[in-house]
């Protein structure tokens, strides 16, 4: 993180926390802080255009780089701004995305056990809940993405259960069984597989 944007920090929450405090934990000088604080009591020409880059971060959830914000200005504010500088001020003023890791998941296949293959890519049915498949999708949304877990009948190719969640977890699929139960109740006998690769290869899905 740049020191200014630490400065930044610093200057938005001095009212609330010790200034000797704060640069101690940003490990920045006060000396530097306080030329900061010279150079941000000038107008800015920059701030008005920061106060709609920072709107459009809160409401995305901070996942927009500089060309998408680009177009929300376009689009919700009517400007047209050069990409450059909106990644300048973005820089300036520490609005940059905020890259999300996705989480490292261990496979867990010598702790679980594993069931056989009963599908083994046969995926037709002859009858209703006699087959299952399970998978999840991705919405890009303004507000960020979201996860739609289903549950597809291969009789017909019908969604008989699906739940929407903001992260891709185990809990999301297991959250999709349980609601398919309730509607349905428990099948007597039913052979259902999930799509490997992400999160299901944990404890509570096996495949």
């Amino acid at each position: 993180m740049s020191p200014s944007v630490n400065y930044l920090a610093i200057y938005r929450h001095r009212d609330y926390y010790s200034i000797t405090a704060m640069c101690k934990f940003f490990a920045v000088s006060r000396s530097g802080y306080y030329d900061f604080c010279k150079r941000i009591d000038k107008p800015d020409k920059d701030e008005p255009l920061a106060q709609m880059i920072q709107e459009c971060q809160d409401r995305t959830g901070k996942t927009y780089g500089y060309r998408r914000v680009k177009i929300w200005l376009h689009r919700k504010k009517q400007l047209l701004v050069n990409h450059k500088a909106i990644l300048r001020i973005m820089n300036k003023y520490g609005l940059l995305a905020e890259i999300r890791r996705r989480k490292k998941y261990k496979r867990m296949g010598e702790q679980l056990h594993k069931y056989e293959n009963l599908l083994n890519r046969e995926f037709k049915a002859a009858k209703p809940n006699q087959k299952w498949v399970t998978d999840i999708s991705y919405i890009h949304t303004g507000q960020g993405t979201l996860y739609l877990s289903m549950i597809r009948d291969l009789f017909d190719e019908s969604i008989i259960a699906h739940k929407v969640g903001t992260e891709q977890t185990v809990n999301l699929v297991l959250n999709t069984v349980k609601r398919l139960y309730k509607k349905k109740g428990s099948p007597k006998s039913c052979n259902s597989t999930v799509t490997k690769g992400f999160n299901t290869l944990q404890p509570g899905i096996s495949t």
